[in-house]
């Protein structure tokens, strides 16, 4: 049936129910006052001829009326108070008899039915397709718990309840002013302490948060309930992302680890930001990598004019060129995959002379501890050597920015990935000097969460094996961030960057490994079931990380999150002639010497 067949058979109900609420006042006055028929037939006549009018004003046969709501009902009441309003004056200006209490009674009937009949249609409209989508799915629904009986909640519930798919049997809500009221005929149950009694009275299979800013000790309360009950816990996207369309209502989201640990979204210096990066040519090394390619997708909402994706590994590149090649800004963006290592001298002057980038975010490096200390010299070449080709490469260029990733475990470092990143942060501070066109600087971090060399991978097969989950001491801590806010973060400093700085994102509190190997098992509802076991420490690993030495403290914090260490700067040649002598030594003498001088400089 088309939309004006509709339109049509609603105006004739509307005016059909006018004519009613008319008829139905005068019969129910007329044994008690004297009604002139004539005048009150023609009274009613203009009320439905001015509502037609007015309601095709107020744009009320546009909407459709299975999906009325609050706001569409009162479009309704509006309409047909205006039209009583307007034919009131006209007729009381053409009789002088007239009767208050016909006019005021027919405007109730028709106030109230006019609105209702719509929210009756669309109760009527939703119990059939409700019946229709049941009888024709033999899904078994899923008994679901949701957390939160607020904004979230109800648009959570508002959606899903006519789906066949799922069964919501109850909300859970912190607020006991809240306990046993309804949102949208779902009951509240109780508060989060009551989570685990209900999962055991109505067999619940999934326990949704419907607070998408839900705080992360609420979030673990929950997770704490959930966690001996082997139920799925997972979350709905922001309202927000709803709203504009980024997200369905039904798209759940998998809790994980990153939302315990992870930390408020800083707000950027947008201005700052743009004013270095929209319409430059921008490079980025490692672009294949967990830091390069988030560098890659927080840079493309900033729309430069080209993006140079540089690494070794052909399939990363291509899977993130295929990535960007979709985004929202991808037409307005050039996109240049570029297979290179950074090892090779003259591929990487090849690039920098061809392309002309204005900025260059270099995160290509070898980056896990004991495969470092199996292959020294590896690292020697990649991380030393690779970044001076880099740097050297832009400076001969006229490269305006210059962006090291740097790592926590250039700190006093014990092992030759961290004495290699000490060392590549004293080629790039090194080259920084005025007369150079490019400034040089370099951002140190934590672990990133989820990233291909964290323990959160690793955690995560060992968890799906049935365990046991090896952490290598008990006592072991570390830094973490999640990959966007550190991606984030680099930019920013890059922006900030005057020429020679190690910029230092603040990195929060310390994880205990053993506690996070914990919150990953609560998580995957195997509490109890994955032993937790102690492996030892492996080679080149401490205890515990750093962010700067003890020399380097400042307290010289130039934006959120991040601060300048004080950093000695050594000369390049004191730095190239020692790698020089470490690339001909044995590799057990290479080990000792190259965090020697790392700790030392």
């Amino acid at each position: 049936m088309s939309r004006l067949t509709k339109k049509i058979i609603w105006m004739i109900v509307d005016s059909f129910i006018l004519l009613t609420s008319g008829y139905l006042s005068y019969l129910f006055l007329s044994p008690m006052i004297w009604l002139n028929q004539r005048s009150m037939f023609f009274h009613i006549l203009s009320n439905i001829a001015i509502y037609l009018l007015v309601a095709n004003l107020f744009k009320v046969y546009q909407k459709i009326n299975r999906y009325t709501s609050v706001k569409e009902t009162l479009s309704h009441f509006l309409a047909v108070t205006l039209t009583f309003l307007i034919s009131s004056t006209i007729y009381y200006m053409r009789y002088e008899i007239n009767s208050l209490r016909f006019t005021a009674l027919t405007y109730l009937i028709a106030a109230m039915v006019l609105p209702g009949l719509r929210i009756i249609w669309r109760l009527i409209v939703e119990h059939m397709d409700r019946e229709r989508r049941f009888a024709n799915t033999h899904v078994h629904p899923i008994k679901t718990l949701v957390v939160g009986a607020g904004e979230g909640g109800s648009l959570f519930i508002r959606h899903m309840k006519n789906e066949p798919e799922m069964d919501i049997i109850g909300i859970v809500d912190e607020n006991v002013d809240k306990l046993h009221t309804k949102v949208f005929g779902v009951e509240v149950l109780g508060t989060f302490e009551d989570i685990d009694k209900i999962i055991k009275q109505y067999n619940v299979d999934q326990v949704t948060v419907a607070i998408p800013s839900l705080a992360k000790k609420d979030l673990e309360r929950v997770l704490e309930h959930t966690g001996a009950a082997n139920v799925k816990v997972n979350q709905m996207p922001s309202v927000e992302n709803v709203i504009s369309g980024n997200y369905e209502v039904n798209e759940m989201k998998e809790i994980g680890v990153m939302d315990l640990l992870g930390r408020s979204e800083v707000k950027l210096d947008t201005k700052q930001i743009s004013d270095k990066i929209i319409n430059q040519t921008i490079l980025v090394t490692g672009a294949g990598g967990s830091i390069g390619s988030e560098i890659t997708r927080q840079i493309m909402e900033f729309i430069p004019k080209r993006i140079l994706l540089l690494g070794q590994d052909e399939f990363a590149i291509y899977t993130i060129h295929q990535e960007m090649l979709k985004h929202r800004y991808a037409d307005r963006v050039d996109l240049v995959p570029i297979i290179g290592d950074i090892k090779d001298r003259e591929r990487m002057f090849e690039v920098m002379e061809r392309y002309q980038p204005s900025v260059v975010y270099h995160a290509a490096a070898h980056k896990h501890v004991p495969l470092m200390e199996y292959n020294p010299r590896e690292a020697v070449k990649n991380n030393v050597y690779g970044t001076k080709n880099v740097a050297e490469a832009a400076k001969a260029n006229g490269v305006k920015s210059f962006v090291m990733i740097s790592t926590d475990k250039a700190v006093n470092p014990t092992n030759v990935m961290g004495a290699t990143k000490r060392m590549a942060e004293m080629i790039v501070t090194s080259l920084n000097d005025e007369t150079c066109e490019t400034t040089f600087s370099a951002v140190r971090f934590g672990n990133v969460l989820g990233s291909s060399g964290s323990v959160v991978p690793l955690f995560k097969r060992q968890i799906a094996n049935g365990g046991p989950v090896t952490v290598t001491d008990f006592r072991m801590t570390r830094y973490f961030m999640t990959i966007p806010e550190a991606s984030r973060l680099v930019i920013q400093a890059g922006a900030l960057a005057r020429g020679g700085e190690i910029f230092v994102l603040d990195m929060g509190e310390r994880v205990r490994i053993y506690d996070l190997a914990k919150k990953m098992i609560s998580l995957s509802g195997k509490q109890g079931k994955v032993e937790i076991v102690e492996s030892g420490i492996r080679p080149g690993e401490k205890l515990y990380e750093e962010m700067l030495t003890n020399t380097e403290q400042v307290s010289n914090q130039v934006f959120e999150k991040i601060f300048i260490g004080n950093v000695t700067h050594v000369p390049l040649e004191t730095v190239m002639d020692f790698a020089a002598k470490l690339l001909k030594m044995p590799e057990p003498e290479l080990r000792k010497e190259i965090v020697k001088f790392a700790n030392e400089h």
